[in-house]
């Protein structure tokens, strides 16, 4: 099959299954497995070039609706009439599945099963330890600095918390995103501070700029120097390679 991935979550996903030889073209921004960064670039994920997809003469495009914007991508995948399957999970329980539905598309069903079934025993491997502790930190997540974005219960970095044995300090907020404010986070008085911008490499999340925000420096995360810079391709991107971040998280916070 000649498949396009438009999204770098739904690459990883064909990496976690095996089969990125069957990939012929990418977004921009998928950079893992590092064999697919020679591979044709399509644009940036919020506007990729639709001719450019077309003339690959894929037999099926991996879409996504995870940020929101990506719905002109499928509008024009539909008017060229380009096959397409959509991604949009925000728990670990739908990666899985989704891990399952990309086999189905490949023409791996059986291979899915398996590895859907692997993703889910490490996951349940860490809930088991996690329900072990008694001593849960609690962690804020910052997706983006101005305005304030960070997730909310509807999303996977809470579960990604609640595994490491911590917990976020905004699934109080029914929501997959949150738009807060420098106050909120403080009253909310975090242990850790995780800063996770998306689209931003680690070399240019500068700490010292958190540090600085009015009243910030009473928060214990600051006081104690627990403000932790991390990629953002292991906590931003739903695919299976989550769980890679989960293991960095852990060692980072204990």
């Amino acid at each position: 099959m000649r498949v396009v991935s438009i999204c770098p979550s739904n690459t990883e996903i064909v990496d976690y299954l095996g089969k990125t030889d069957q990939l012929v073209g990418v977004d921009n921004f998928s950079d893992w497995p590092k064999s697919v960064r020679e591979l044709p670039k399509l644009g940036p994920d919020l506007s990729i070039d639709m001719d450019k997809v077309a003339a690959l003469e894929p037999d099926l495009v991996l879409a996504s609706l995870s940020v929101p914007g990506m719905e002109k991508n499928i509008e024009a995948l539909d008017e060229r009439k380009l096959p397409y399957i959509i991604l949009n999970p925000n728990s670990l329980e739908e990666i899985a599945t989704d891990i399952k539905k990309v086999a189905v598309a490949l023409d791996c069903e059986t291979l899915g099963e398996e590895k859907a079934g692997e993703f889910i025993a490490e996951v349940e491997s860490f809930r088991e330890k996690a329900s072990n502790q008694s001593d849960k930190p609690t962690l804020y997540w910052e997706w983006w600095p101005k305005p304030i974005f960070t997730p909310g219960s509807v999303n996977w970095l809470t579960e990604i918390s609640e595994l490491a044995g911590a917990e976020n300090i905004f699934a109080t907020e029914n929501v997959a995103s949150v738009q807060t404010d420098w106050d909120d986070v403080k009253e909310r008085n975090p242990d850790h501070i995780c800063m996770v911008w998306v689209g931003v490499k680690e070399e240019k999340m500068n700490p010292k700029i958190v540090k600085k925000r009015p009243g910030w420096s009473e928060m214990k995360a600051i006081q104690n120097g627990t403000i932790h810079v991390l990629e953002e391709s292991l906590f931003c991107r739903p695919s299976p390679r989550l769980l890679e971040g989960l293991r960095k998280l852990v060692q980072t916070i204990y």
